[in-house]
C-alpha cells in the first residue's frame, strides 16, 4: 500500500487544525461550524491518502456517515446502548443532534466533491 503524501499532509494539518479547535476555540462560529465542516474533509483526505481508487461517491458516503451519527445523537442511542458514559465512544458520537451540524457537514462534502473534480483535472 502506498501512501498519498499529499493527502496525507492535508490529513495531517487538518486534524492538528480540529484539535486546536477542541481544546483552544470557545467561539460561536469557529467551532461549532468550521469544525463540523473541517471535520468531513479531515474524513476524505484520510481515506483519499490510503486508497488509490477513485471512490466515485466518497463525498456523498461521507456526508450519509456524519448524518448517521447526527440521527445517533437525535435518537439518543448511546444512552440506550449503555455507552453515554464511555469518554472516547461519546466524544466520537457527540451527545446533542443539530440540524446546522447536517447543513455544516453538507458543505464540508460539497468542498470535498469539488476538491476531487480540481485533483482529477
Amino acid at each position: 500500500m502506498k501512501i498519498n503524501i499529499k493527502y496525507m499532509v492535508w490529513f495531517i494539518i487538518l486534524f492538528i487544525t480540529e484539535v486546536i479547535i477542541a481544546l483552544f476555540i470557545k467561539d460561536k462560529i469557529i467551532r461549532p461550524y468550521i469544525g463540523d465542516i473541517l471535520v468531513v474533509i479531515l474524513m476524505y483526505t484520510f481515506i483519499k491518502a490510503f486508497i488509490k481508487t477513485p471512490i466515485t461517491y466518497l463525498p456523498l458516503y461521507l456526508f450519509l456517515f456524519a448524518s448517521m451519527v447526527e440521527v445517533i445523537q437525535y435518537f439518543h442511542i448511546l444512552n440506550l446502548i449503555h455507552l453515554q458514559n464511555n469518554k472516547v465512544v461519546s466524544t466520537i458520537a457527540g451527545s446533542s443532534f443539530d440540524i446546522k451540524d447536517i447543513i455544516c457537514y453538507l458543505v464540508g462534502s460539497i468542498i470535498s466533491f469539488v476538491w476531487d473534480k480540481r485533483a482529477a483535472s
